[in-house]
């Protein structure tokens, strides 16, 4: 293996194709070192430490599955512009469950890489973006929001887990429940000041 061009980047990189193939809580300092061909030692010079390389592939995949959802959703509105969403993120969560894992796990990620990674930031203004599209304003955005990142990371978690053992095909009950959301959004109930539980 290369040794030479140890980067923050390379080592971010090794750590998340690792942790696509055994899991994000499997990941070590000393596999992705081994993965590189040097020294654990090496490693040092780049990441802080496993906390700081978790947040690292957190960021990285916050990107790469940011660039997949705007590619997907790129002068779409309404329901095509929620399924592209939708299927967008479902898909990275298959191809790249070690990295999608980053993505939904509390992590205490540097604040200064935090702040020059455009990912959360585009995630989050894709997403109002696209409820806007349904004619949403605050605080319906916020809950709206949050009960799609809610449907699709349930679903996608549970899916993984092998959790949906039923003879019906996850895919068909994906498709329904995109249906579902679609017609949800399109006649969301009025919020009421005060709202409490």
């Amino acid at each position: 293996m290369v040794r030479a061009g140890l980067t923050a980047e390379r080592v971010t990189i090794a750590g998340a194709e690792l942790a696509d193939e055994v899991g994000l809580d499997q990941v070590t300092m000393s596999q992705v070192a081994r993965r590189l061909g040097v020294k654990d030692a090496s490693l040092y010079s780049h990441v802080r430490g496993l906390e700081d390389l978790r947040g690292r592939i957190a960021l990285l995949a916050a990107d790469e599955k940011t660039i997949r959802i705007a590619e997907a959703t790129a002068g779409r509105a309404g329901r095509d512009a929620l399924i592209a969403f939708a299927n967008a993120w479902r898909e990275y969560a298959h191809q790249h469950p070690g990295r999608y894992t980053a993505t939904q796990t509390p992590i205490q990620i540097d604040p200064d890489l935090a702040a020059q990674a455009p990912g959360p930031r585009r995630a989050v203004e894709l997403t109002y973006g696209m409820l806007r599209g349904y004619g949403l304003t605050e605080p319906d955005l916020t809950d709206a929001v949050r009960l799609l990142r809610s449907t699709f990371h349930g679903f996608v978690a549970l899916e993984a887990a092998g959790g949906f053992a039923h003879e019906r095909s996850p895919q068909q009950s994906w498709v329904r429940a995109l249906d579902a959301l679609h017609a949800l959004l399109e006649h969301w109930p009025s919020s009421r000041e005060g709202d409490s539980a």
